[in-house]
């Protein structure tokens, strides 16, 4: 019947509609026996159908194209229900994101490169003590206007134009992820070992060509699936994570700590040993060292609006975030540092992983405290990775992917998306050549720092803290943020000049023989890339003045007074209208004052 009835007298406007209500199975039928027009309009009738099963509940149906790529839920300024986040939240965060294998090691590649224990633990007090106003003042407008990063970088970048500065953003978020999650499956396998040591002997089933095995996949994958459930909450819960993982790890830390000072009989040598290289060598080798601090924390300074987004009021995001990144990131080095000398009394060389010197604690025949011990911590590094994965990664993408496609993916879907690529992306076959790998991931703060330097001169000396929100979800050629075609170019200038001052220096990086000079920029390439993209900025707003330039420093949200402004403007018009038809005396009077 329905067959008939769409193949005789319906036009094909209802017969589209009733498609739409019948099987999957009829409706085809239908669109084999109908003729082409008719045909093409029911294969894209259910191919929007099935589009919008897949877009996220919550947008507005109603909004034009351009409306839902600018507008979703999670890009709409937080309402006041979620922001949560206060002055202990911050510091619970940034404890548990110091807690983790890279901030521990962090102080190992110092020694390495000559340094003696305390120049290393110097370089880093500095390095995350100048990292710290960074994060600060790029996480401002978040608090204030409680809005993400996507959403901030529209400011400045422009509606259309701050879509590469997200997407190179989320895509270091998605690879990180992976790399991040490889970390936490060896954090696995220690925990499994102190539990069933016969886990060490896991036939191998896997070919030498997956580039791993099946004993360390089979742990990569359980740390895999146990962060799927920490993504699902959203960012003004998951602050309880990071209140688990700021006790539980620094209690691990300690043990730790104390554990291998009595095993060694001491702090070890390593805290008496002196710096190997003097003058000037020493003076670029602590510089290079401190840099390796903020460059650390490049992708965490770029996103800095994306938490403070839900804070409970600026001051939350302020002074907490400030005393917390330096004194928890110099804490957690330094138990590194005498850890890792107390292993070289222990075993003849200093290891500078934990987990590989976990892993040395299970050799031979330990004791039943031992493989506790060692049990307890490993899991604790287990909740430590997770946090930090959640953190710098999953939320980061969540928010970036949201921006991208924000008709489809909201923060939680953009999380699993990072979690996907993150396994897809074979993340142990990247580890394989850390060198080159390692290099090319830290050139990367090159690119967000002139992405930051950008950021942070428009907010503070141009608009000097002047928004227009209104403006941030809207089209209109007349706005703030459309520039040219949605894209600013001063921006885009300042910070393509603030990669090309590196350029030559990364080359180095990667094993070109280029003048030291240009070595020694790329050393500072935070500050080099930071520096020149905010002056280049500044100097075209000068010459090129953008919408909404400002001489004084106030944060307020111009939008509501421009409506406030029209619905004054709409009454004026409505008042003159009346009392021109009693005489032109006050219609005069009325337009003028508007």
């Amino acid at each position: 019947m329905v067959h008939s009835a769409l193949s005789t007298d319906v036009p094909h406007d209802a017969c589209l509609s009733l498609a739409f209500d019948v099987s999957l199975k009829e409706a085809l039928r239908c669109a084999v026996s109908c003729d082409a027009p008719l045909r093409c309009s029911t294969v894209m009738g259910l191919i929007r159908r099935t589009v919008g099963k897949l877009e996220v509940s919550e947008n507005d149906k109603s909004h034009s194209w351009s409306q839902l790529f600018l507008t979703s839920n999670d890009l709409c300024p937080v309402g006041t229900d979620k922001q949560t986040w206060g002055t202990m939240n911050f510091i619970a965060f940034w404890i548990a994101d110091s807690f983790n294998i890279n901030t521990w090691m962090i102080a190992s590649s110092m020694i390495q490169l000559g340094l003696s224990w305390w120049q290393a633990w110097i370089c880093v007090w500095i390095g995350y003590g100048v990292a710290a106003p960074f994060i600060v003042a790029n996480a401002r407008p978040g608090a204030v206007y409680h809005v993400t990063f996507p959403v901030v970088a529209r400011t400045s970048f422009g509606l259309w134009g701050s879509l590469w500065c997200v997407f190179n953003r989320g895509a270091m978020a998605c690879i990180w992820y992976g790399v991040q999650a490889s970390i936490g499956g060896t954090c696995v396998k220690v925990m499994l070992r102190s539990m069933w040591p016969s886990i060490e002997h896991l036939h191998n089933s896997l070919p030498a060509s997956a580039g791993i095995s099946t004993r360390d996949f089979v742990c990569f994958f359980l740390f895999w699936l146990i962060s799927l459930p920490a993504i699902w909450f959203p960012i003004h819960k998951i602050r309880h994570l990071f209140t688990l993982k700021a006790i539980v790890a620094p209690a691990a830390g300690i043990t730790f700590f104390i554990w291998c000072i009595i095993k060694a009989k001491g702090v070890g040598p390593i805290v008496h040993q002196p710096a190997t290289i003097h003058g000037s060598e020493l003076g670029w080798a602590m510089v290079s060292s401190l840099m390796s601090c903020i460059s650390n924390m490049a992708t965490l300074i770029t996103n800095a609006p994306d938490f403070a987004s839900r804070a409970s009021s600026p001051a939350a995001a302020g002074l907490p975030q400030l005393l917390s990144v330096p004194l928890t990131f110099s804490v957690v080095s330094f138990i590194g540092i005498i850890v890792s000398s107390s292993s070289q009394v222990l075993y003849g060389e200093p290891i500078w992983s934990p987990i590989d010197l976990l892993d040395r604690f299970l050799d031979g025949s330990p004791s039943h405290a031992t493989r506790f011990g060692v049990w307890f911590i490993s899991a604790s590094f287990i909740i430590a990775q997770l946090g930090t994965n959640i953190s710098a990664n999953s939320i980061s993408a969540g928010c970036d992917l949201t921006a991208l496609f924000p008709r489809f993916i909201n923060i939680r879907r953009g999380g699993y998306v990072a979690a996907i690529v993150g396994i897809c992306m074979l993340p142990w076959n990247l580890l394989k050549s850390s060198n080159s790998f390692t290099s090319y991931l830290s050139a990367y703060s090159v690119f967000l720092s002139s992405i930051a330097g950008v950021m942070i001169t428009d907010y503070y000396l141009i608009r000097r803290g002047r928004y227009r929100v209104a403006d941030l979800y809207s089209a209109r050629r007349d706005g703030w943020y459309w520039y040219t075609f949605g894209i600013n170019l001063r921006a885009y200038a300042a910070y393509i000049a603030g990669i090309l001052i590196n350029v030559v220096g990364f080359a180095g990086a990667t094993g070109r023989t280029v003048p030291i000079a240009a070595t020694h920029i790329y050393e500072m390439s935070f500050f080099t890339g930071f520096g020149v993209s905010a002056l280049i900025y500044y100097a075209l707003n000068v010459f090129f003045p953008v919408p909404g330039l400002s001489k004084t420093f106030l944060e307020i949200d111009l939008s509501a007074e421009d409506e406030m402004a029209q619905e004054s403007h709409s009454e004026s018009d409505d008042y003159g209208d009346r009392d021109s038809k009693k005489g032109g005396d006050t219609f005069t009077v009325t337009e003028a004052h508007v």
